[in-house]
């Protein structure tokens, strides 16, 4: 088996999970890093006998590359996609996938209808809970939806800036809202209410700490999804409502009928899966295991953006399946 040379572009934070995952599948050598903290990249560089760069395009320009994984924060997406679909390079990218739409509609655009493999680091749908859910779900109608992120502020300086993060809507429960799509489909409407009660004299703090979003699925169904960032962790979960049965989806799944509760719990490392399922389609072409390619991931962004926007204007947004 030929084995898969590897481009990394961040490799802070969640790169460190994906390379962790690299050396358990194997069949793939990372041979170039890249990362602003020059110290960063020569430290992975050196754990893997590979390549390091302060910047990507220079990497991009002079090394012969399967596959690039980009694990940049939401505002440093400044053109890594597009070179990497210019050079047909296969890549997973972190979500989320920029702050706001307009970077990852150019991307998303760049990759229609070329075949270029793609990938978005939306892990939970790799969650054998998730699968079992949706073969539970099968044919029957979802009423509703309920959604949570309840959460203590990160502390990376740029996560509590809007311009930098988007806000934690749009950086973490983003998963939520991304299960809710995996589950019942796109969403068409979006209304939102966003406030900052709790940590507004947090020095460079300028997103809301609380928020509720509601949205219509196009199959008529109902949610809602609710975050928070000012207190001790609290629920991170999908709550779905259908006649007579209740799914609460996440890295478990508890399924509450009229005559039981059952209880699945699971400890697989979906992040492997994931990028298990992304190599797989590097090596062979077949894509079938990728859940969430770019332009799937790009729905769930504009309606992550689509509720900063309604708490801002106080008015409903309508989104185009």
């Amino acid at each position: 088996m030929t084995e898969l040379r590897i481009g990394f572009i961040g490799v802070g934070g969640i790169a460190q999970e994906h390379l962790r995952n690299l050396r358990q599948i194997g069949g793939a050598r990372v041979a170039v890093v890249c990362d602003v903290d020059r110290q960063r990249a020569e430290l992975v560089a050196g754990e893997w006998g590979a390549r390091s760069y302060a910047e990507y395009e220079p990497m991009l320009d002079r090394e012969e590359l399967d596959a690039l994984y980009i694990c940049v924060p939401p505002f440093a997406h400044v053109g890594q996609e597009l070179v990497a679909a210019e050079r047909r390079i296969p890549f997973l990218v972190e979500k989320p996938i920029e702050v706001g739409t307009a970077y990852a509609e150019r991307v998303a655009a760049a990759v229609r209808g070329s075949g270029l493999t793609t990938s978005v680091g939306y892990h939970w749908r790799y969650f054998a809970s998730v699968e079992r859910a949706r073969e539970l779900i099968g044919d029957r109608t979802v009423g509703m939806a309920l959604g949570y992120w309840m959460d203590s502020m990160p502390p990376p300086l740029w996560w509590r800036q809007r311009h930098l993060s988007g806000g934690q809507f749009v950086e973490q429960a983003t998963h939520v809202v991304d299960l809710a799509r995996y589950l019942i489909g796109d969403i068409v409407q979006v209304y939102a209410e966003m406030a900052t009660r709790v940590l507004g004299e947090v020095d460079d703090f300028t997103i809301p700490d609380v928020g509720t979003v509601t949205v219509r699925f196009a199959s008529g169904a109902v949610g809602t999804f609710s975050n928070a960032c000012i207190g001790a962790p609290g629920p991170i979960a999908l709550h779905l409502y259908l006649k007579d049965l209740t799914l609460e989806v996440g890295g478990h799944l508890t399924v509450r009928s009229r005559e039981d509760v059952q209880e699945h719990h699971e400890h697989p490392n979906a992040y492997q899966a994931e990028d298990e399922a992304f190599l797989h389609a590097v090596r062979t072409g077949d894509t079938s295991r990728i859940r969430s390619p770019y332009g799937d991931a790009l729905k769930t962004q504009r309606v992550c953006v689509a509720a900063n926007h309604s708490a801002e204007t106080g008015q409903p947004v309508r989104l185009t399946p």
